[in-house]
């Protein structure tokens, strides 16, 4: 490991005596991106524009595309290596979100609140403008009544430069680090996939497990379980307030809003571990959860429902049933008059659920969900170690406090 007299100073940080500060604009150039009007906008037959909703994990995507009418020599194409910078947005924490551009998007044109960079250090660059450094620079640049960095801001960027060898092999250090995620990650995807493809088939009773055959049945929610009796709280003792979140991921703490008892004010009730909370004015939207230990005993307003499913059939099973996307849905369905925003319980009550009349086969559909819920968790667990790992990396190579062995 090459020994260094650490005698440079990066925006507070200690860089190797041999690594050089320079501005971006002293390494390569910025083009702004195409202005066009909605009219211009086309179907698949005109050049798709490349925007901030293309860029997603550090990555190009093409599942949200824009295509434009307009001619070949009207636009500047993007590159291979090119970086792709959004530099404009309503959202301030979108500016700074950058991509490098790859082979299926060469060619591309890019939209007026995107800027590309194109220079030679490009393959070393990407990952430095994914530091902390490189985002609070882009923070205390911003517009002062618009959301966006000029390009003559992001040419004074200052930027530590290892000699070209180093940059070549810490950039593919951080490449492999990359690749490791972003195989991960397509893994998740794949596994959400099947899990959807499982529920929509075993919640279906269209795919039946090995050893079932009785018939399925239609039951209505008053049925399967019970709303039970409301009690409400009259002192708070350290609990906390419960909100279910939408597209069913479950339940959270409500870390805004505290709970205020007041004889005007709207009431708190005690929820227990194995209730299913039902937002009323969201279950369409998936707002559905199950209380585990970690919200046992925590409160929740009128607004969500609390439902306890009978000994007779398989909590879980009826979970899944009502997180399945097709399911809750068609819910609104249930909200009675024109306007109404909010299920009644009794409607609620009146909600049906198709089943299996074996609880067991509930029970064994339960499990293979479950088992694929583990799966995508643990891959989870996995992606989130390896972009802790690569950030440690990060902090430590982009700065010099560790230095590759060059052969």
């Amino acid at each position: 490991m090459p020994k260094t007299k650490k005698n440079k100073t990066f925006y507070n940080t200690e860089i190797p005596s041999d690594w050089e500060v320079k501005k971006l604009g002293k390494l390569g150039n910025i083009f702004s991106g195409l202005t066009y009007s909605p009219d211009d906008i086309c179907e698949e037959t005109g050049v798709l524009v490349l925007r901030s909703s293309n860029v997603q994990g550090g990555r190009i995507t093409f599942d949200d595309n824009v295509f434009v009418k307009v001619r070949a020599g009207d636009f500047n194409p993007v590159k291979k290596n090119d970086i792709l910078i959004c530099v404009r947005n309503g959202s301030k924490s979108l500016i700074g979100k950058c991509a490098m551009i790859n082979e299926d998007a060469q060619g591309k044109a890019f939209g007026a609140f995107m800027a590309i960079y194109r220079g030679d250090y490009n393959e070393y660059l990407i990952h430095v403008f994914n530091t902390d450094i490189y985002n609070r620079e882009i923070h205390k640049n911003l517009g002062a009544t618009i959301n966006s960095i000029n390009g003559s801001d992001l040419k004074e960027f200052k930027i530590p430069l290892p000699p070209l060898p180093e940059q070549k092999a810490i950039a593919q250090v951080l490449s492999t680090a990359d690749a490791a995620i972003h195989t991960t990650e397509k893994l998740i995807a794949q596994k959400e996939l099947r899990k959807k493809w499982l529920m929509q088939q075993l919640l279906t009773g269209k795919k039946r497990l090995k050893g079932f055959s009785e018939k399925w049945v239609i039951l209505k929610m008053k049925e399967i379980g019970i709303i039970p009796e409301k009690k409400a709280i009259l002192k708070i003792n350290n609990q906390k307030l419960l909100t279910v979140k939408l597209h069913t991921k479950g339940i959270e703490f409500n870390e805004r809003d505290k709970p205020i008892i007041s004889s005007t004010g709207r009431p708190y009730y005690e929820r227990n571990k194995g209730e299913i909370l039902i937002g009323r004015q969201n279950i369409h939207n998936g707002g559905i959860g199950l209380v585990t230990n970690e919200f046992d005993g925590h409160i929740c307003s009128n607004a969500i429902s609390s439902f306890i499913v009978s000994s007779t059939f398989s909590l879980n099973y009826i979970l899944f049933y009502l997180q399945y996307p097709s399911n809750y849905q068609r819910i609104e369905d249930f909200m009675g008059g024109t306007g109404q925003k909010e299920l009644s319980e009794k409607q609620l009550l009146e909600i049906p659920i198709k089943l299996p009349r074996s609880k067991e086969e509930q029970i064994t559909i339960a499990q293979v969900l479950q088992a694929a819920d583990k799966e995508i968790s643990l891959l989870k667990t996995k992606a989130e170690k390896l972009r802790e790992q690569k950030k440690g990396l990060m902090q430590v190579l982009l700065t010099g406090k560790v230095r590759l062995k060059i052969k």
